[in-house]
């Protein structure tokens, strides 16, 4: 596998811009616009010496509903590599355009806690595409170490809608749609309007489908949406004072959340971990089914 090594953070205005250009008729002809391609690149892109920063980690911290502390939650680096999924996307050599594809599913493994001052190498690839029902899917896989030592990882899958699919689950493990009805609500959430755009200056992910109405609604929403990380980091701090220092957090993304919205957290115990949910409060539409370990 060929590894590009990067010697900073890639520039995110410039690989939205090429993610934007994706769009536009024919351009996946050129060179530098994903889209093109037939097959996933044998490609790790890679950034060392990754800096935790204290204030964005609180600004981080206040808008999914963390205690304030110098522990660093779970899905954190998940932002941190943001830009390096958006850079494997954006690149010529990538089969599918990132604009239009749906996350559906997130797994990360927390192996030790990570704490503010510490530097990561972060590196970050993806899988072969797979047959879907409703189309085509493929998961970016991260990891993230402090030296020599692997303290995270992340699989992060995602769904072309359309061209071909067929056979494959109804998800990427086809387990989180069962036994739901066992779950209790322990908790409510009024999610803001501008919660998108919130969100989105502290990730980094400025999808418009999650900014503004105007730019959901080329895709089918009324609304803006809110980010399917946004929703997995706020359970997380829901769940967070009952988790041991080395978990697995795994979720499957149902239906989006339209902003503004009042959604309920459900929760029930299993053997060795936690069955959790959220569910629309008024109609109990399910918007993520997921499980610790």
């Amino acid at each position: 596998m060929s590894v590009r090594e990067l010697s900073a953070s890639p520039n995110m205005a410039a690989m939205f811009a090429r993610a934007g250009a994706a769009l536009i008729p024919g351009a996946s002809r050129l060179p530098f616009v994903s889209g093109g391609a037939r097959e996933i690149p044998d490609l790790t892109l890679a950034l060392d010496d990754v800096a935790i920063d204290p204030d964005r980690l609180a600004r981080y911290d206040r808008v999914c509903g963390f205690s304030l502390s110098d522990s660093v939650p779970a899905t954190y680096p998940h932002i941190l590599a943001f830009p390096l999924h958006l850079a494997l996307m954006t690149n010529g050599s990538f089969p599918l355009p990132p604009i239009g594809l749906v996350h559906i599913a997130n797994r990360i493994t927390h192996h030790r806690r990570l704490r503010i001052g510490e530097r990561l190498a972060l590196r970050v690839w993806a899988t072969g595409i797979e047959p879907h029902p409703r189309g085509r899917q493929f998961s970016i896989r991260t990891e993230a170490r402090v030296a020599d030592e692997l303290v995270w990882e992340e699989a992060s899958t995602n769904l072309r809608r359309g061209q071909g699919g067929g056979g494959g689950d109804a998800g990427p493990r086809g387990q989180h749609h069962r036994e739901t009805g066992s779950l209790e609500p322990v908790a409510t959430w009024a999610l803001p309007g501008d919660l998108g755009r919130r969100y989105g200056s502290v990730s980094g992910d400025l999808n418009p489908i999650h900014l503004h109405p105007l730019g959901a609604r080329p895709f089918g929403f009324r609304s803006a949406i809110a980010h399917g990380m946004w929703t997995k980091a706020r359970c997380l701090a829901a769940l967070a004072p009952g988790l041991p220092e080395r978990f697995t957090l795994e979720v499957e993304f149902r239906k989006p959340i339209l902003l503004p919205s009042t959604v309920e957290f459900l929760e029930a115990p299993r053997d060795g971990g936690i069955r959790f949910a959220v569910r629309e409060a008024a109609r109990g539409t399910p918007h993520l089914d997921g499980d610790w370990a």
